[in-house]
C-alpha cells in the first residue's frame, strides 16, 4: 500500500522491484487488496495496473494515515523516485 500511495499506479513486476521481494507475493497481495476493495486494477494490454482505490469509503484517512508512514521510509522514497515513469522509445539502446 505505501509503495502504491509513493507511485500513484503501477503493476505487480514494479512493485516487486521496488519492495524488492518476489513477483507471486505482490501479486497474492494485490488480489488481496483489490477483494477486500483497498485498490482497484485494470487491465493495460497483458498487464494489470493497480492504484489506491479512489471511491474507498475512508480514502482521505487511510492518504493521510500513509502519508504519515512514509515520513521515516527515507530509502524507499528514493528507490521510488529512480524507478523509471515511461516506456523506453522503440529501438533506443540501453
Amino acid at each position: 500500500m505505501l509503495a502504491l500511495r509513493l507511485l500513484e499506479q503501477s503493476y505487480p513486476r514494479q512493485l516487486a522491484r521496488l519492495l524488492e521481494v518476489s513477483l507471486s507475493v505482490v501479486q497474492k497481495a494485490t488480489r488481496t487488496l483489490e477483494r477486500d476493495s483497498l485498490v482497484v486494477g485494470r487491465a493495460v494490454g497483458r498487464t494489470r495496473s493497480y492504484q489506491i482505490n479512489p471511491r474507498y469509503f475512508a480514502v482521505k484517512e487511510l492518504e493521510a494515515y500513509m502519508a504519515r508512514l512514509l515520513e521515516p521510509e527515507s530509502k524507499l522514497k528514493q528507490r521510488a523516485a529512480q524507478l523509471r515513469k515511461r516506456p523506453r522509445q522503440t529501438g533506443k539502446r540501453l
